[in-house]
């Protein structure tokens, strides 16, 4: 089997062949030009030579032409054991390259996350029927799972609809700190799946960043702080912030938490935003961990970090993220 690189290497050759041999033509015909200048006696044999040199380089385009079309390429056997010794092709170094803007913007909210004290914990690309729902008090039959319309294999794993399937496994990897005195504090930045109809607002691939929080003396008032906290300072300015109720199995009493548009963002007085869903972590869920509900207490939020980038650079549509569209990742580049 040929290597990549040497038929990669034979079409560029003959397409250079042809455009030299095409640009010699351009320049042949432009000498018809000059046959009124030439002795009446000499034109016929002047015209006859232009005429054999043009048929010779369309000669030429044509057999190179034919020789690229007819050459055998075999298809490539992707089942077949990579040879190491053999040439490997020659691809474009990482200099053309840059991160993407997702991803510098994950970085961001991470590192606020750990400035404020938060210990990190990436999210799961799969995870199972416990971590998704048991561990987070859904009742089994329970209507609220049909609202997690997300994703499912053969095996009977589940793709995480949200990263509050982390919830649980924080506590556990964490419980020492409470033993130690010290509060639970974990930021989980993760990508989520849903079955979701695509358009400017909704992608069935995002990502979501989760916070969980413990102690024996934590309120409703501290989460509300700290996430008013990250607002600002991911957005660089003073924010205003409410809240109205929701509903998740896993906090009592759930909240929807709000920020007013900023105006250097292009918002107006009174236009709220919905950016998370959040609450005191219930009852339920810590004893599930094997921490006691009646000593300690904690508040557990989730978002989607798409939507604060969104906000933040004017984006209107979502799927530009997963598009690969160069023209919009190049306006990210340092």
């Amino acid at each position: 089997m040929p290597a990549i690189s040497v038929i990669y290497g034979k079409i560029i050759y003959v397409m250079s062949t042809v455009a030299e041999l095409k640009a010699e033509l351009k320049l042949l015909n432009a000498e018809y030009a000059k046959i009124k200048d030439v002795p009446a006696e000499k034109r016929a044999d002047f015209g006859k030579q232009l005429n054999h040199k043009k048929q010779a380089i369309m000669q030429k385009i044509a057999d190179a032409e034919a020789a690229a079309e007819n050459d055998s390429v075999e298809a490539l056997d992707i089942t077949a054991p990579c040879d190491i010794n053999g040439k490997q092709p020659e691809f474009l170094t990482a200099d053309f390259g840059s991160k993407h803007p997702l991803m510098s913007e994950f970085d961001r909210v991470i590192a606020i996350y750990q400035s404020m004290g938060f210990d990190i914990m990436e999210s799961r690309q799969l995870d199972d029927e416990f971590h998704m729902f048991d561990s987070l008090n859904f009742a089994k039959g329970h209507p609220a799972r049909d609202g997690y319309d997300t994703f499912r294999t053969e095996e009977g794993f589940i793709p995480p609809a949200h990263t509050s399937t982390m919830q649980h496994r924080v506590l556990k990897a964490y419980k020492y700190k409470l033993d130690e005195g010290k509060a639970i504090a974990v930021a989980v930045p993760g990508r989520v799946y849903r079955n979701e109809d695509v358009d400017t607002t909704h992608e069935h691939t995002f990502y979501q960043c989760e916070g969980v929080y413990v102690s024996e003396t934590c309120t409703l008032g501290n989460m509300l702080g700290i996430l008013r906290e990250f607002f600002e300072k991911y957005y660089g300015q003073k924010l205003n912030i409410k809240t109205q109720p929701g509903y998740f199995p896993f906090t009592e009493p759930s909240l929807e938490f709000l920020i007013e548009k900023p105006k250097a963002l292009g918002g107006k007085g009174g236009d709220w935003l919905e950016m998370l869903g959040c609450g005191m972590i219930h009852p339920n869920v810590l004893k599930m961990a094997g921490i006691d509900p009646v000593k300690y207490q904690g508040f557990a939020w989730g978002g989607g970090i798409d939507r604060l980038v969104m906000l933040r650079y004017g984006l209107t549509d979502v799927r530009y993220f997963e598009s690969a569209k160069l023209d919009f990742l190049k306006e990210f580049t340092c």
